[in-house]
């Protein structure tokens, strides 16, 4: 078995090549993702899992705090974030239900289908209704950071929404600090631990109670191999009321880790302090770093259910997100393996793999799945192998054996080990 994992794309057709090292230029990038920022080429524009505990205000979280010449790396503020993540917090059973619907979403919204726009939709109306903090912008709950987990319009909003919010491999932070003698809300684009950061600064003022009024006024990247920062060249002072805007806070959860937002562009954000941990999982898929270490967190906390044989149903229709084991292998055996592609597991047991190397081919693997003596374990037999162009079918040898335990199940998410690693699954049907 190789010992470096990889990352399955999220979407079902497309595969995006990895993002570059560096962000784009100037003129191809921008200076927020959470508020709309203008350029000066276009100037128009209860369910509970352990995770942190709840910071106080000021001075900002360790995981969003610029990187300086005297700041800790970021390598250190992501095992700081991550130790606060063991502990508790809750979610009610209408924030769970947009969380539900959020997961496996790619590029955070933008390539999302119609139906999860129309579920994720009907999740954030339904919070929206019930409205959470009163007067949000009145509440120290509102302030510390943010990470964004969803957005609308992520292709026709600010340039930094069409540059970065849509490549899953970047991490989009807010911060709100409105109790200083300076109020701002801040931006950050996360580029990776390796390269650094960009973070854009808006001085802010609360209109009214859920409007806070901004005009963006400073950037800078602030890059791990550099001991001092670049400023990004957008000149605010001189844009006028193209650096204006305001943002509307819609719902603020009770417990200060769940905040829907609403942009005078008409774009709609949902933001956590905290994420929880299939989250992370996806999170930690497409950056291609910790997918090992975030799943032994995920089945530690659901030690009992896994245990006491409490799993969801496997019949359904499931998208391979990621496998610790390399493809060095023909796509026959790929498909027998199930190292790429898509599994459908039929109530009968029957099962049978997917695999699309080109547009036009598909390569199926097709065979049982038998369920062993432990409750958990599963003996899986792959009898028969297709390849299909167009109307040509050939026969292809894809006879294997192997066995198979479930680590954790949900009504999205499956991780499994065996024989063939560790294999993380998405469900893509609508089983509930």
């Amino acid at each position: 078995m190789a010992a470096a994992g990889r990352a399955a794309n999220l979407s079902l057709r497309l595969h995006h090549p990895p993002p570059p090292l560096l962000p784009p230029l100037p003129s191809a990038a921008a200076a927020a993702c959470c508020l709309s920022t203008p350029m000066p080429s276009a100037p128009r524009g209860r369910l509970f899992w352990r995770l942190g505990r709840k910071k106080p205000p000021p001075p900002p979280p360790p995981l969003c705090r610029s990187i300086g010449p005297i700041s800790s790396s970021l390598t250190e503020r992501a095992q700081q974030q991550q130790q606060q993540q063991q502990e508790e917090i809750s979610f009610t059973d209408p924030e769970a239900a947009l969380i539900e619907a959020l997961l496996g979403i790619q590029g955070r919204g933008r390539a999302a289908s119609p139906q999860q726009l129309q579920e994720v939709e009907r999740a954030v109306q339904t919070l929206e209704t019930l409205k959470g903090v009163p007067d949000p912008t009145s509440s120290s709950l509102i302030e510390g950071c943010w990470q964004l987990i969803f957005t609308t319009r992520p292709g026709t909003a600010s340039p930094i929404q069409r540059t970065f919010v849509g490549v899953d491999f970047f991490k989009i932070f807010q911060e709100v600090y409105l109790r200083t003698d300076d109020p701002r809300v801040s931006n950050i684009v996360m580029f990776s631990d390796a390269i650094g950061e960009l973070k854009v600064e808006a001085a802010a003022t609360v209109e009214d109670g859920k409007r806070i009024l901004f005009r963006f006024d400073r950037a800078a990247f602030s890059f791990k191999f550099l001991p001092f920062k670049v400023p990004y060249p957008v000149p605010f002072r001189l844009l006028g009321d193209e650096a204006k805007g305001w943002l509307d806070t819609t719902y603020l959860s009770h417990t200060g880790n769940m905040r829907i937002s609403r942009g005078n562009k008409g774009t709609t954000f949902v933001l956590q302090k905290k994420t929880e941990p299939r989250q992370r999982l996806l999170s930690a898929i497409s950056s291609g770093t910790g997918v090992e270490e975030v799943i032994d967190e995920l089945i530690a906390l659901n030690k009992k259910e896994i245990e006491g044989g409490h799993l969801g149903t496997l019949e359904g229709e499931w998208q391979l997100l990621w496998a610790s084991q390399s493809e060095d292998e023909s796509w026959s055996s790929i498909a027998a393996n199930g190292l790429k592609g898509l599994q459908i597991i039929k109530e009968d047991g029957k099962l049978e793999n997917v695999v699309i190397p080109v547009l036009g081919l598909t390569v199926r693997a097709s065979g049982t799945l038998i369920k062993g003596s432990d409750r958990n374990t599963y003996s899986v037999t792959m009898n028969e192998g297709s390849a299909q162009l167009g109307a040509l079918k050939l026969p292809l040898n894809a006879e294997k054996k192997f066995d198979m335990e479930i680590v954790y199940i949900d009504n999205k998410i499956r991780v499994t080990r065996g024989d063939m690693g560790t294999l993380v699954h998405l469900r893509i049907d609508t089983k509930n």
